[in-house]
């Protein structure tokens, strides 16, 4: 016997038409910070990145690939790496096949990691990905948006999502590197960098925590050791795994 509130068809819609009230306006807010975030000045690059791609070194403004509006996706996956990072992969799952319907709107995404190109592409091919995936381990890329940290640097001085300490609360451990997405624009020959996010503003573009929003128990992740401690990589759960 559940413990959870019951009641008839009847008292479910009167309280579903409450929480449409309430999911119509996050929808309205939402709307209205998404103006915001395309009222944010732009920054001018000034740095000259080079990056090394399946097509050789390319700077940053080749990445566009003919558009004007580039997302650049941190994945986390460090110089030493063999794997992607688990929750990287979770969120690559969910927009790897979504990046040629933002071709039709001027949109170019890819994937940036600080680790040897041939170690992402031997990743990608398991995972059986196809966006493209460019090393930034020979420029400063990675350390300039804020999702890597530069050898020898104080992790207790330095800032994760703008104002959050580098070092991780829960257990203390210092992390090489963290996830984060990026935008970009190309106006004139100049590339500017127009917004950037990073922990859970990146929830809104993973398909899997959207679903698990939408069930019964939720995320169901209380009692884990940290919030996403369940996931794997997709060909790690296993036949028998829950």
């Amino acid at each position: 016997m559940t413990t959870h509130t019951t009641g008839t068809r009847e008292e479910w819609l009167a309280a579903r038409r409450e929480l449409l009230k309430a999911e119509k306006e996050l929808t309205r807010r939402s709307d209205e910070l998404a103006l915001r975030r395309r009222q944010l000045p732009w920054v001018p690059i000034d740095k000259e990145y080079v990056f090394d791609t399946d097509e050789g070194e390319r700077l940053l403004r080749d990445l566009f690939a003919g558009r004007s509006q580039l997302l650049v996706y941190h994945f986390m996956f460090g110089p030493t790496w063999t794997e992607g990072c688990p929750a990287c992969s979770l969120h690559a799952d969910s927009f790897d096949r979504a990046i040629v319907h933002l071709n039709q709107r001027d949109v170019t995404m890819i994937c940036a990691s600080r680790g040897p190109l041939a170690q992402l592409n031997a990743y990608k091919k398991r995972m059986g990905w196809t966006f493209q995936w460019v090393s930034s381990l020979r420029n400063e890329f990675n350390f300039d948006f804020g999702v890597s940290l530069r050898p020898g640097a104080d992790p207790d001085t330095l800032a994760y999502n703008f104002d959050r300490p580098w070092r991780q609360a829960q257990n203390r451990s210092v992390p090489e590197e963290h996830a984060g997405l990026s935008a970009f624009a190309l106006e004139d020959g100049i590339v500017y960098h127009t917004y950037s996010c990073y922990t859970r503003g990146l929830e809104p573009f993973n398909a899997t925590y959207q679903l698990l929003d939408r069930v019964p128990r939720g995320r169901d992740e209380d009692g884990l050791s940290f919030p996403m401690a369940w996931i794997r990589r997709r060909d790690e759960y296993g036949a028998g795994s829950a």
